[in-house]
């Protein structure tokens, strides 16, 4: 039989897919809250796959747990600096994921991050309940819009494009992006000039990042990057929370020396309800909800069950890592 071992209560229709496939037992954690670490290393002693997700760390000790038998991991994320790829790699352990498909949900995510923060909205909602609305006041409450802007999108991949896409039609000026190297043909859709992050944070208006956290993109928005942005402009970050430096991030925010932030992921998740970012009014920050819709996580879950199984038996899968 293939063994599997799933981290985590997943949509339905998710495990359905594997349920449904001939010869597979499922083991699951089936609880919302992530996999205790005792518990994962338990759970995948003796399988043939594992299918995760991006908070749960897999490691050589969980390789080592799992045994010479583990040949596919399965990540129900499209990000996978949760897992140990030298070490997989090295085990011959082929590794799917779910590009794509969670694509225009994050996208559309981000965007409403983006107007959330520059046009104060949880904080004008909260002037309602609280009693602030006295009366309409000529400058009470006004934020900064995008018609006419400058946006520079930080990773012109899959999300940064389909980000652009979405801006573009609220009459945004021009675009400005950088990444590992110009990307002519995902750029001519939106004229967007390739540039290197110093230039992006100095002439950008609204700031969006969608890269993926690799060791070049760790902590690269930190105080000389805020230090460089102007004094009216928007930070959004929807791809990692380590690529940010949340102490800078703090200070250029407490200092007026950026206008304001809307996070939807942070270091560590969930952010401790103590944390400095959360006392301010110019930060909106989110729970990762990026992908969080009823569709989307479904999609998710069937694809990362079909990647699965098509690695269990030898087979293409839908979308491989390939390592």
């Amino acid at each position: 039989a293939m063994s599997v071992f799933v981290t985590r209560r997943i949509p339905a229709e998710g495990l359905r897919v594997l349920s449904q496939a001939s010869g597979c037992r499922v083991q699951q954690w089936d609880s919302e809250e992530p996999v205790p670490r005792a518990e994962l290393l338990a759970g995948v002693a003796g399988t043939r796959g594992l299918l995760c997700l991006l908070s749960d760390r897999i490691d050589r000790e969980v390789l080592d747990a799992a045994g010479p038998g583990l040949k596919v991991i399965s990540t129900l994320s499209v990000g996978f600096d949760h897992l140990a790829l030298d070490e997989i790699k090295k085990r011959g352990i082929r590794v799917g994921y779910t590009p794509d498909v969670l694509t225009d949900a994050t996208a559309e995510l981000s965007v409403a991050l983006l107007l959330s923060a520059c046009r104060r909205l949880p904080e004008a909602a909260e002037q309602v309940k609280s009693g602030g609305w006295t009366t309409w006041k000529p400058l009470w409450m006004c934020g900064y819009g995008l018609s006419d802007s400058t946006v520079g999108i930080v990773g012109l991949g899959r999300i940064g494009q389909a980000v652009a896409r979405r801006l573009k039609p609220f009459g945004v000026r021009r675009f400005l992006y950088t990444g590992s190297g110009p990307k002519p043909e995902s750029a001519a859709e939106f004229g967007a000039e390739f540039v290197p992050l110093t230039r992006l944070a100095e002439e950008s208006d609204f700031v969006v990042v969608t890269c993926a956290l690799t060791p070049a993109t760790q902590g690269m928005c930190n105080k000389d990057f805020f230090g460089r942005m102007k004094k009216t402009s928007v930070f959004v970050n929807t791809s990692r929370g380590a690529v940010v430096n949340q102490e800078d991030l703090y200070d250029a925010l407490a200092q007026g020396r950026i206008a304001a932030a809307g996070l939807d992921v942070t270091t560590p998740e969930p952010l401790p309800t103590d944390h400095p970012l959360l006392s301010l009014k110019n930060c909106v920050i989110l729970p990762h909800i990026g992908s969080a819709t009823y569709a989307t996580r479904s999609t998710m879950a069937v694809l990362a069950a079909k990647n699965l199984l098509a690695g269990l038996r030898g087979e293409p899968m839908p979308h491989e890592l390939k390592l």
